[in-house]
């Protein structure tokens, strides 16, 4: 009688080891998806940051062919001040709407270039056309990368039992960066 209630208490104590082992590895799980989330995130605000960087030396070039513009490169500059704004801000939406709002006047800029063919050849605008584009690329990938990771953490979250383990930690679904309806659509450039 006495083997039989240790070979039960050693059963339950089995079952609560594993329970609790479950529990630590899900949680610690969830907080290395948390954080790579957060790192992508990061590597958008990244390359918002080295596109930001770059439009002032653009707009400079292009200011020396096109100084009438003058509208263009006060929507761009109060663009860019939204966007820079939105991303030191955090929040995704407002980072979405400003990175709309930004694409489209920096569109509006480059469209520019195609009234003045002596800026089209001049080799700074070129360059920074280039380095432009590849900025443009750099946050597609970074922002597909943190969208793929936040799927996963947001997928993972919506589990049982990883939601009671989710729900203990604090760790809330993440929003995505999606495009604006409007970044969808062709700027509207006019001279």
């Amino acid at each position: 009688m006495k083997k039989t209630g240790l070979y039960i208490l050693g059963g339950i104590i089995l079952v609560i080891v594993l329970l609790f082992g479950s529990f630590i590895g899900s949680y610690n799980k969830l907080q290395v998806m948390d954080e790579t989330v957060t790192s992508s995130w990061a590597q958008v605000e990244n390359q918002l940051q080295r596109r930001n960087d770059l439009i002032p030396n653009l707009v400079n070039t292009v200011k020396g062919y096109a100084g009438h513009e003058k509208e263009i490169f006060t929507n761009i500059a109060e663009s860019r001040s939204k966007l820079a704004g939105a991303v030191k801000a955090g929040n995704i939406g407002d980072v979405n709407k400003a990175n709309a709002e930004f694409s489209g006047a920096l569109s509006r800029l480059l469209a520019i270039a195609e009234n003045y063919p002596d800026l089209k050849a001049n080799q700074n605008f070129i360059a920074l056309q280039d380095e432009l584009a590849g900025t443009e690329n750099r946050i597609a990938v970074a922002r597909k990368d943190y969208n793929e990771t936040v799927k996963s953490l947001n997928a993972k979250i919506r589990t049982f039992p990883t939601v009671i383990i989710a729900n203990l930690a604090g760790i809330k679904a993440r929003e995505y960066f999606e495009v604006e309806e409007a970044a969808k659509e062709a700027p509207d450039v006019k001279f």
